[in-house]
């Protein structure tokens, strides 16, 4: 579909198939590009005893795209390179601190919003880019948008999917009952592990148990808070989450929480949106899923009405998830209409 460029924040409706979801992005289906290899792998050092792991692929002197993964603490996958044309664009992955690849694993330590802003400035200098494509979902948007308004000379276009800002808002929409209310039975087995006393901050009450220093009960605990967020990933979810590798979902749990427990270590609630003047003439483009359990479309609404070079594209039947075909159908096309006007 045409882009709506006259309208602020022009909203398309797409009409995608629905197909089953793999949640672990083994095959994300038909319409992304195939499968390539990194030209170049390395680990960073970015200080603080932190390494890192940055990745390429691509046309090295192709346009260049910044991959930012979810969590936090959610690392990349091989899967995220094929929203993009190997022959057209330079692909920049990499794993934040304290997750994926990056080392130590699972750390909290110099482990904040800000530090991830300023090791995204480090790989860029390193690889000697001037600006990029900033392409990042959930998190990844939330992370995208907070290091365009630091860097908006360094952001060429911002290309968000399934947004969040860290509001207080929206934490207390899926830990504090509002995602709740259409998933009872998924619901029910998040906060089984925690006493009925604590359940009235659940984000505290794993905090506690998350950061315990019993590897058996963190590993317990974070499988929990993992099967959570993934159950309600995709559209078609049937509520289970499955059980993510012990190592995963340790480091995923750990830092979702750190983060959420200090509100993305932002100055305030309503941050990201309050700074939206200073990303107001950089390009962006939101796709979003019109039944995203994790991330509802209020937020994208929100942020799209702040942001007069956004255009937001909604899709119909579509959740959360990256691996959505409806979603990752049109993130292809929004990066090879991207391509063809660089």
């Amino acid at each position: 579909m045409d882009r709506v460029a006259s309208h602020k924040s022009a909203v398309q409706y797409l009409h995608p198939p629905v197909e089953p979801f793999d949640r672990r992005m083994l095959d994300v289906g038909d319409g992304l590009h195939p499968p390539v290899e990194p030209f170049d792998r390395r680990m960073l050092d970015v200080g603080d005893g932190h390494s890192v792991y940055v990745e390429q692929s691509g046309r090295a002197d192709g346009v260049p795209v910044v991959v930012l993964h979810g969590g936090p603490g959610g690392g990349s996958s091989p899967a995220m390179r094929r929203y993009f044309d190997p022959a057209i664009y330079r692909i920049v992955l990499f794993d934040q601190r304290g997750c994926g690849r990056s080392r130590p694993h699972a750390s909290i330590e110099a482990n904040t919003t800000w530090h991830l802003v300023a090791d995204i400035e480090r790989i860029r200098e390193a690889l000697g880019i001037d600006a990029w494509i900033v392409f990042g979902g959930s998190w990844g948007a939330t992370l995208a948008l907070i290091y365009a308004q630091t860097h908006p000379e360094r952001a060429r276009h911002l290309v968000l999917r399934g947004v969040f800002t860290m509001t207080r808002a929206e934490l207390d929409w899926f830990y504090g009952g509002g995602a709740a209310a259409f998933w009872p039975e998924t619901w029910a087995r998040f906060i089984a592990p925690i006493p009925e006393a604590e359940r009235g901050d659940l984000i505290a009450a794993y905090h506690k148990r998350l950061f315990s220093g019993d590897m058996g009960e963190e590993i317990t605990h974070a499988k929990a808070w993992s099967a959570w967020e993934n159950a309600l990933a995709t559209v078609q979810s049937t509520g289970t989450g499955g059980d993510a590798p012990a190592d995963y979902a340790r480091a995923f749990a750990r830092l979702e929480n750190h983060y959420f427990m200090n509100a993305g270590f932002l100055e305030r609630d309503g941050h990201i949106l309050d700074q939206m003047d200073r990303i107001a003439h950089v390009p962006g483009t939101i796709v979003q899923g019109r039944y995203d359990m994790i991330c509802p479309p209020a937020a994208a609404h929100r942020l799209a009405d702040r942001w007069p070079s956004c255009d937001l594209r909604m899709v119909p039947m579509a959740g959360h998830a990256l691996s959505e075909p409806g979603i990752s159908a049109e993130l292809v096309r929004v990066m090879t209409r991207l391509a063809e006007r660089s």
